[in-house]
């Protein structure tokens, strides 16, 4: 079916991005950058545009980094012994990364200089957001989070197996989204009875344990909750 060998297809992408976690410690450090930077921007108060000018620089970073580890990778393979050439290549990589950093430390320069100058002024204050933006970022943290502990625990793949269950996670993170979103009790309920029946159904699968199912429940709920008391 079309759809599944869609998600096999993403299931293949994203283990790409695990292996590099694992195996690359520099992509973890943009990893740790990337969910600081985010959470960072929102308690300062940068505007939708801000924030997606910054997520933009966030990612040209992570996919410069991707591809500075396929090239390795490639390169290793194709010459294990030393060679000037292969020396190149990697070089040539490696600066493709640096010039993306630079550039996005440039632009996070200059969209976070005036609310860091703003703070020192007027002290600090957090600015409430809206139930939509919270539940993007409580999303952003949540799979970067699975993706890190994935990558540290080295067991299965990321939409199947490994703790913790990232179905669990943003099934969860959806519930808690959806019911500060509405205030609604009814729609509160079945969006729970929902998270329920899909980490149920990733423990009856037998892709999961009940342990992954349970950690990845609480790890979304919790890491929604705390964004939406921070930032209502």
């Amino acid at each position: 079916m079309p759809l599944r060998k869609w998600i096999e297809s993403a299931n293949n992408a994203i283990e790409g991005i695990l292996h590099a976690a694992k195996t690359q410690r520099h992509l973890r450090y943009h990893f740790y950058t990337a969910a600081a930077v985010l959470l960072i921007g929102y308690l300062l108060g940068i505007t939708r545009q801000e924030f997606m000018i910054i997520a933009l620089a966030v990612m040209a970073v992570l996919v410069a980094e991707l591809i500075n580890t396929s090239v390795e990778s490639v390169v290793d393979m194709l010459s294990p012994e030393h060679s000037e050439k292969a020396r190149q290549a990697k070089d040539i990589a490696a600066g493709a990364v640096l010039i993306a950093a630079f550039v996005s430390a440039v632009i996070g320069y200059i969209i976070f200089f005036p609310h860091i100058h703003d703070l020192f002024v007027n002290g600090f204050r957090i600015i409430p957001r809206a139930p939509e933006e919270v539940s993007v970022i409580a999303s952003i943290i949540v799979l970067i989070v699975v993706v890190l502990l994935k990558a540290y625990r080295g067991k299965g793949h990321p939409l199947s197996g490994g703790m913790p269950s990232g179905h669990a996670a943003l099934a969860f993170s959806v519930w808690v989204s959806v019911t500060f979103a509405t205030g609604n009790a009814i729609a509160s309920v079945l969006c729970l009875v929902l998270a329920g029946l899909i980490a149920q159904s990733r423990v009856s699968s037998g892709v999961h344990s009940k342990l992954e199912a349970i950690v990845g429940a609480v790890l979304g709920s919790v890491v929604t909750l705390v964004l939406f008391w921070v930032f209502s």
